[in-house]
């Protein structure tokens, strides 16, 4: 008798779950630094680079679905917004518009990786696995104590404090606001029931498609997920001093 759990069906529920993990990390690195940082210009000048990546996102996600775009702000006190019209896709068109910083920001991290380790002489692992199953995710938490080690440790870096610094305000702005959640809720159910219906009803053609697509997600989570940690690993000092001196 066959397995239920198919490896098409694991990679699925993974790369599901990498998302949920990746906005619950990066709400928690949200509220260490929010609680931790007295002074709210320090609070504004760490989120700064995360907040103006996730606004362009969404600025994107209007360019790509018709949505035209009424008004930006890119960082203030409250953080940045995007006002648009209504997109000319239905229903999916919010759901791209309002979950776009998860799938962008993933494409920026790995850019900046490449960047610091080009040119600036940072080393990073050769290669982050993919969340295509469980037990990828210790090979990722390897991948980062090796990159941790090498970079602060064995040859100190000091380009990789700016890394460090740019990784944690991108991690903290990951996750979509609770209205953008709301505003996509709809379309992230039917895109999830339409991804069980591909894998079950099992067309070769639409199947290897979504499998392809599948496995460049699981990768740009990957990188997200591990880059989340990494800011993670920075900051609970932060907020080990913050209780310590409260």
């Amino acid at each position: 008798m066959s397995s239920i759990i198919t490896p098409a069906l694991e990679t699925f529920v993974t790369v599901i779950g990498a998302g949920l993990l990746i906005m619950g990390l990066s709400r928690l690195l949200d509220h260490i630094w929010a609680h931790s940082l007295r002074y709210p210009l320090l609070y504004l000048i760490l989120t700064a680079p995360g907040v103006i990546v996730h606004e362009c996102a969404h600025v994107i996600g209007c360019l790509l679905v018709g949505a035209k775009v009424r008004d930006v702000v890119l960082l203030s006190k409250e953080g940045g917004s995007v006002s648009y019209s209504p997109p000319a896709i239905p229903v999916l068109g919010n759901l791209i518009i309002n979950t776009a910083p998860l799938f962008f920001l993933p494409l920026v991290l790995a850019a900046l990786t490449w960047l610091f380790g080009t040119y600036t002489g940072c080393s990073f692992a050769s290669a982050m696995p993919s969340l295509d199953t469980i037990t990828s995710l210790f090979s990722m938490v390897e991948a980062i104590g090796t990159t941790l080690y090498q970079n602060l440790i064995i040859a100190f870096n000091p380009w990789f404090i700016l890394y460090l610094y740019l990784v944690t305000s991108l991690a903290i702005s990951f996750s979509p606001s609770v209205q953008d959640i709301r505003n996509a809720v709809a379309g992230l159910v039917i895109l999830i029931l339409a991804g069980l219906c591909i894998l079950v009803i099992n067309i070769p053609v639409i199947k290897g498609g979504f499998l392809v697509l599948l496995g460049l997600l699981a990768t740009g989570l990957a990188i997200g997920l591990a880059f989340g940690l990494v800011a993670l690993l920075v900051s609970l000092p932060a907020l080990i001093f913050y209780r310590s001196s409260s």
